[in-house]
């Protein structure tokens, strides 16, 4: 069956605009090089796509069908046709990112707006997707980079480390123990507790240091969530031990952040697929991520925090 797109896009016209007088102005063609070529489809196809009553054409229950996989394809074709116009408008410079759900709201927010300020044209997509889903999606080369907390380095790319911290305790404003500057595991006994979900890693880690010093919790909320862990600290519903990248987001809203004691590390790393071209836009993203890590660091440490801890790049 050798037919011509030409005649695929004569048959879209005149079902779309209802005559072959509308379709041939919209073709910017004569309505006889319509008639014509409808004619030569419907034999090719040996279909009948048209009904000619009273000088109209009437769709068939063939031609009604046809339309529908014809729509189909015409709704890809004006998909490329726009990813053209973005291209060339430079608006595809889309940045297809992905992340861990914490970093889609404390991290790339922040760095999305610096990075359309010099790029303000640039479209960003941001995917959060948890481990090991989310290695494996950018070892796979489906995004431009990857930030996740594993410095573990997938098969088929590069992973920098962009912060080392240690979680940290948050506690409502006007908590009693919002007046220690450092809060140790003998302060959590009996107090309430809002945590991350019971299959979390740092929730295991933060569980097993308690049950091995025999610090009894009461536990009132469990999500998995560390922006719900903290919106509900807000609140007054309890205290918690939670990344600080988070914690920070929500300082000025009823929370305050303290040390803990014991180091429980939480690491920011970016992953970066080796096979897929790098462009300027992406350059310049990672730098502006860079960045905002260093100064992360650096509002950490005005918060009392010690230095060596919390340092960038201190992998």
């Amino acid at each position: 069956m050798n037919f011509k797109f030409r005649q695929v896009e004569i048959f879209w016209a005149v079902m779309t605009t209802g005559s072959a007088t509308a379709a041939a102005e919209m073709l910017h063609t004569s309505q006889p090089t319509v008639s014509r070529e409808l004619a030569l489809f419907e034999r090719t196809t040996q279909l009948e796509l048209f009904r000619r009553q009273a000088g109209k054409l009437v769709p068939t229950e063939h031609g009604l069908m046809l339309f529908e996989e014809v729509k189909r394809n015409y709704a890809g074709l004006e998909r490329i046709k726009n990813a053209v116009e973005r291209i060339r408008n430079f608006q595809q410079s889309g940045l297809q990112l992905t992340c861990l759900p914490a970093f889609s709201v404390a991290l790339l927010p922040a760095v999305c707006k610096r990075f359309r300020q010099y790029y303000p044209q640039a479209s960003i997509s941001i995917t959060p997707l948890e481990s090991p889903v989310l290695e494996e999606a950018v070892s796979t080369q489906q995004y431009h980079m990857g930030i996740s907390e594993h410095s573990m380095q997938p098969p088929g790319t590069q992973t920098e480390v962009l912060m080392k911290l240690d979680l940290v305790c948050v506690l409502p404003e006007e908590h009693p123990l919002a007046c220690k500057s450092v809060l140790i595991p003998d302060d959590f006994l009996a107090q309430d507790v809002i945590s991350l979900a019971a299959s979390d890693p740092y929730r295991i880690r933060v569980d097993t240091l308690f049950s091995q010093l025999g610090i009894e919790r009461n536990l009132v909320i469990e999500t998995d969530s560390a922006s719900a862990v903290c919106a509900s600290v807000c609140l007054g519903e309890g205290i918690a031990v939670v990344n600080p990248l988070t914690a920070l987001h929500y300082v000025g809203q009823g929370l305050v952040i303290r040390p803990f004691s014991e180091q429980i590390v939480f690491s920011v790393c970016l992953i970066r697929p080796l096979h897929r071209p790098y462009s300027s836009e992406t350059e310049y993203f990672i730098q502006v991520l860079r960045e905002y890590c260093e100064q992360v660091c650096i509002q950490l440490e005005s918060l009392c925090f010690s230095r060596g801890r919390y340092d960038a790049n201190n992998g």
